[in-house]
């Protein structure tokens, strides 16, 4: 093969990874697909909420926001889709609420199931659960999770909560 192929190949060859992309890096093509479009998409855990202080409880009781777990895999997706709002002991119903937001960014209506856990210190695990929550494409959905208390004192000890579960169908 002569010098000049062996440099055109080189030549083709950088054209082709610069206007198609490398695969695997998150730039260049024309997949829309790329590593910085949401900030669960990129490295790291994809954790989707930011805590949230709940100063406005009628029992003054602040308890902080949660977290959503999940990474960049389809099976998280709908993890991803939400956020919770508010995580606190309701003294007037002796039931631990949170109030989540189920954004479906998708083109396709979905059904979602959520099992959300209550965590702080408390050695009683307590857990709430929805399902068949129908979310239109492109629409927002605020849903109440409750759960009796299971604790006999102020509910201090659950400071915050934690989507365990998400599935969207």
């Amino acid at each position: 093969m002569k010098m000049r192929h062996v440099r055109a190949l080189a030549v083709f060859g950088i054209a082709l990874v610069a206007l198609t992309g490398a695969r695997g890096s998150g730039g260049g093509g024309c997949d829309n697909h790329s590593s910085s479009g949401s900030s669960s998409s990129s490295g790291g855990s994809g954790s989707h909420h930011d805590s949230d202080n709940d100063s406005d409880n009628d029992d003054g009781n602040g308890t902080s926001g949660g977290s959503v777990s999940g990474g960049s895999s389809s099976a998280n997706k709908a993890l991803r889709d939400i956020t919770i709002d508010t995580c606190a002991y309701d003294a007037a119903t002796k039931n631990l609420t949170a109030r989540i937001t189920i954004k479906n960014d998708g083109v396709l209506d979905y059904d979602y199931d959520v099992t959300l856990k209550f965590k702080g210190t408390s050695a009683t695990p307590a857990t709430a659960t929805t399902n068949d929550i129908a979310v239109a494409a492109g629409a927002s959905k605020g849903v109440d999770l409750t759960t009796p208390y299971p604790g006999t004192g102020d509910g201090s000890e659950y400071t915050k909560c934690e989507v365990t579960r998400a599935d969207r169908s």
